[in-house]
């Protein structure tokens, strides 16, 4: 946030937590954790099963492969630990006298301590003071007023949790890191919580938290995409913030591919999974310059409720009436729309075709799909787009939708056909049809599922999925082994990908790069 920030700390630092009920299995993690790229990591004594203070403690701190961070977090603290709390605090301070390198005390308690840690810190210890809010997120200035006072305990670093039930209270958290005088971390819970981490070095912030590989936490990435993807100590001030506006967000792939494109195109930019509630609360938020977000890509359910807060859209966009794609222009900060969807996944369908062979020779609209029919399940974002890119290439399109009224109106855009969704479990389509699935059904984790009967399949010439998660669906499979065609949603992902990334820098796309981490990553 460089126009608003005021303070920008040092590298920010990559730390694992680590929770294990064994000392061994603590040893063998941090290891595990230095491998995988955390700079440091956070031992959580509390879950530590008949922990033996002076014991485990020198076990942990004399072969430490990396710098530590002693956490023994009480129940009234959200921790595990139920003992006498003299103990406790014994125990922290006998942390510091064997060399750890942070501790963490509650804010409860380090406002009586303050002279005490003064006096006995070591040499080599930084003290955090740390508060975890919950329930309600404070205002901004409540949550200022509460930085202040973890301040004034005299602490080398702060450490600051909520736990934000809408992205909009992330905002106060990026204004905190910007703004803190000390060393500071702050994030929320939660996947509503992931952009506190991942953001946190471009807002000054001192650490962000990764999880170990099988060990996946909600809110946080992993160490391994911390370090590959997102690359996170790349961040500064002055990268530009990308990232995918969707509920769920935490199966989409964008990041693991636009992430690394960014750099090979050498623009500083960072993209990010947004899990957002609702969408005039994020705009009322985000769309202010100091954020200094740049574009988004749009995913379900929000492609066509979206399209309201443009400022403007593209005309093929507004044809479809939905938008993948938004970018705030730099000449004068208004937010377009686009769609990319449409291109992407008609292109696909018809390479397909082609590379088989299939075409209907010279046509007005020189197309595979000409005077196909084109039986599309799903009349949402995805299923416009696929309705109005078929219409264009002269296919004559059913549409089968759970909401027959929205299947109607795009039926009526596109000249077609509108049928009540249950009837494509029955519906016999003509030799060589087209079958286009726009529908969440096969979606992980909810792979086993269909959209239309098994028994049909064989009727169909091609079978397009849009879902790429996983990236054979259930439904190419049967559609496969019945004889038919199939395109991966994976082929419309990377294509609407190549086109956005076009939008959002400027520049061409290196196809070839990203056609690469496509086949190594999905």
């Amino acid at each position: 946030m460089g126009s608003v920030g005021m303070m920008i700390s040092q590298t920010t630092l990559v730390c694992a937590p680590l929770m294990a009920e064994t000392v061994e299995q603590i040893m063998t993690d941090m290891y595990k954790a230095k491998v995988q790229g955390a700079d440091l990591v956070e031992i959580r004594l509390d879950y530590i099963k008949n922990f033996q203070p002076r014991q485990d403690l020198e076990t942990i701190l004399k072969k430490k492969p990396l710098p530590v961070l002693i956490v023994y977090r009480p129940k009234w603290e959200g921790g595990q630990y139920e003992g006498d709390e003299h103990t406790r605090l014994e125990t922290l301070h006998m942390a510091k006298e064997l060399g750890a390198d942070y501790i963490d005390f509650e804010l409860k308690v380090a406002s009586n301590l303050r002279k005490e840690l003064k006096m006995n810190c070591h040499s080599g210890s930084k003290v955090i003071v740390s508060c975890y809010v919950n329930g309600v997120t404070p205002s901004e200035e409540d949550l200022n007023n509460l930085v202040m006072s973890m301040q004034s305990t005299g602490a080398d670093i702060i450490k600051l949790v909520i736990n934000a039930t809408n992205i909009t209270e992330i905002s106060r958290i990026f204004h905190l890191l910007s703004h803190c005088q000390v060393p500071l971390i702050a994030y929320s819970i939660g996947e509503r919580g992931l952009i506190s981490q991942i953001l946190c070095p471009k807002f000054g912030g001192f650490l962000v938290y990764g999880s170990m590989e099988g060990n996946s936490v909600p809110g946080l990435a992993t160490l391994e995409n911390l370090r590959q993807a997102y690359k996170v100590e790349n961040i500064d001030e002055d990268t530009k913030v990308f990232g995918l506006i969707s509920k769920p967000v935490g199966h989409s792939k964008g990041p693991l591919l636009h992430n690394p494109t960014f750099r090979r195109v050498k623009y500083n930019a960072i993209y990010v999974p947004m899990f957002v509630d609702d969408l005039k609360d994020f705009f009322s938020v985000y769309s202010s310059p100091e954020f200094e977000f740049a574009g988004f890509s749009v995913g379900f359910p929000y492609k066509e409720a979206v399209v309201e807060f443009c400022d403007e859209v593209h005309p093929l966009a507004k044809e479809i009436g939905a938008v993948n794609t938004m970018i705030r222009r730099p000449s004068d900060g208004k937010w377009v729309g686009y769609n990319t969807d449409c291109e992407a996944s008609i292109t696909a369908i018809e390479d397909a075709l082609k590379h088989r062979g299939c075409t209907n020779g010279e046509t007005s609209f020189n197309s595979p799909l000409a005077g196909k029919q084109f039986v599309l399940a799903g009349a949402g974002g995805a299923g416009r787009a696929l309705a109005v890119g078929a219409k264009s290439r002269g296919a004559r399109v059913v549409i089968f939708d759970i909401d027959f009224e929205r299947a109607k109106t795009l039926a009526h855009v596109v000249s077609g056909e509108a049928r009540p969704f249950e009837e494509v479990f029955n519906f016999h389509p003509e030799k060589g049809a087209i079958l286009a699935n726009a529908t969440p059904l096969g979606m992980h984790p909810n792979t086993d599922r269909i959209p239309v009967a098994e028994v049909t399949l064989q009727d169909y010439q091609l079978v397009f999925d849009s879902v790429y998660t996983p990236r054979k669906t259930r439904l190419l499979k049967d559609a496969e082994a019945a004889g038919a065609i199939i395109v991966s949603g994976v082929e419309m992902f990377l294509r609407q990908a190549i086109g956005q990334l076009k939008l959002f820098t400027g520049k061409e796309a290196p196809e070839e790069f990203m056609r690469d981490i496509i086949l190594a990553k999905f």
